[in-house]
């Protein structure tokens, strides 16, 4: 695809990472298509939280443009959804469902469903308490955009109707990347806290940490509760923004990636925070889940760890020169698939693919809240 496309993105939050795992795979991505030559529009609401917390770099400060409920919603950006070349709905915005509801109705060529939370999306809906998409709206997205591959993307379109496809996060090579850096930490853990990845912090972080009290850990990630017992060799970071993931990942001999329960049980379902880390070179030690295998290979490009025992034989035992070949490997596997300029490309192409249908005008319909039937 050579033409220069107008992409309008509503997504959670581009303006700040506090809390918002979305914001550094949406920024790596703008900043691919951007240099591709394409014009982006992001649109979050404007909610206190992110305004509060701001720390979107400023080269992406000019794609950004806030709203304060549906009515300013309609009022400022209908024509730039109406016109635009793609509209892409992101998981997680508020009043999601009938955001997408009130894009395809709008929109006058191809709309698209970012979900960068597959599996919880798929727990949600079959509850029947998806606040943000509804399984009306599935069918009528020209693209369901997937942040998990697999047997995942069959059940989307099996039991949903989805025209789903695999768009994985990514990272930025330009802010992630070795330095000459000294390491501070034996192991380090960068997370929000939940409660579902807590046990496999306790496992295979905290345990390790009480069971070698010489060793140096690091957790960072806000909204831990006080019941956690931190260990006094494990060092604690409230809230890292992006600007300072790459000094972090550099001075770690090993960094900690955890998964969530659903994205575990769901596999194929790697977070950003695992790209990031392998483009540093820093050495990730896993849990294990379904899929890994395709992004990185273990024992080669990452570290397969269950439970302490297989962290602390890593820490103690791994020959400093396979750790940094391990390292340097998982850095060429993501420079080669995982960048945002890789995505961007595969949007392009999945455009292409459906180029028959990208300029069907759709029935317009007056009001935000229409149901999408």
């Amino acid at each position: 695809m050579t033409a220069s496309l107008d992409i309008v993105v509503l997504g959670l939050a581009l303006r700040s990472s506090w809390g918002n795992g979305h914001a550094t795979t949406y920024r790596a991505l703008l900043r691919a298509l951007r240099r591709r030559g394409h014009r982006v529009r992001f649109l979050e609401r404007d909610v206190p939280w992110y305004a509060d917390n701001q720390d979107a770099p400023e080269d992406l400060a000019e794609c950004i443009a806030v709203y304060r409920g549906p009515e300013d919603l309609i009022d400022l950006y209908a024509e730039d959804v109406a016109n635009a070349d793609l509209v892409i709905v992101g998981s997680y915005v508020p009043d999601g469902a009938a955001v997408g509801a009130w894009v395809q109705s709008t929109a006058h060529h191809a709309t698209a469903f970012y979900d960068i939370d597959t599996p919880v999306t798929l727990a949600k809906l079959a509850a029947g308490r998806c606040e943000y998409l509804e399984a009306p709206l599935i069918p009528r997205f020209d693209l369901y955009l997937s942040f998990t591959g697999g047997p995942v993307l069959d059940v989307l379109e099996s039991r949903y109707g989805a025209h789903a496809l695999p768009f994985y996060c990514a990272v930025d090579p330009t802010r992630y990347a070795p330095e000459n850096a000294v390491a501070r930490w034996d192991l380090g853990y960068m997370g929000t806290y939940s409660d579902d990845r807590q046990p496999a912090v306790e496992r295979l972080l905290l345990a390790p940490a009480r069971e070698w009290p010489q060793g140096r850990f690091v957790v960072a990630g806000a909204q831990y509760p006080d019941s956690v017992e931190w260990p006094r060799n494990v060092a604690r970071i409230e809230h890292l923004g992006p600007a300072a993931h790459r000094s972090f990942y550099n001075r770690q001999l090993y960094t900690l990636n955890v998964t969530r329960a659903d994205m575990v049980a769901a596999g194929w379902s790697p977070s950003v925070r695992l790209f990031e880390a392998a483009a540093c070179a820093t050495p990730v030690v896993s849990d294990p889940w379904d899929g890994l295998d395709s992004f990185f290979v273990p024992g080669r490009e990452i570290l397969i760890a269950r439970h302490a025992g297989d962290v602390l034989d890593i820490l103690c035992t791994m020959p400093e020169e396979r750790r940094r070949e391990i390292g340097a490997a998982a850095r060429r596997r993501v420079l080669a698939e995982h960048t945002g300029e890789h995505r961007a490309e595969t949007l392009e192409r999945y455009l292409d693919d459906i180029a028959p249908r990208r300029y069907v005008v759709r029935p317009q319909r007056s009001t935000y809240h229409d149901s999408p039937a």
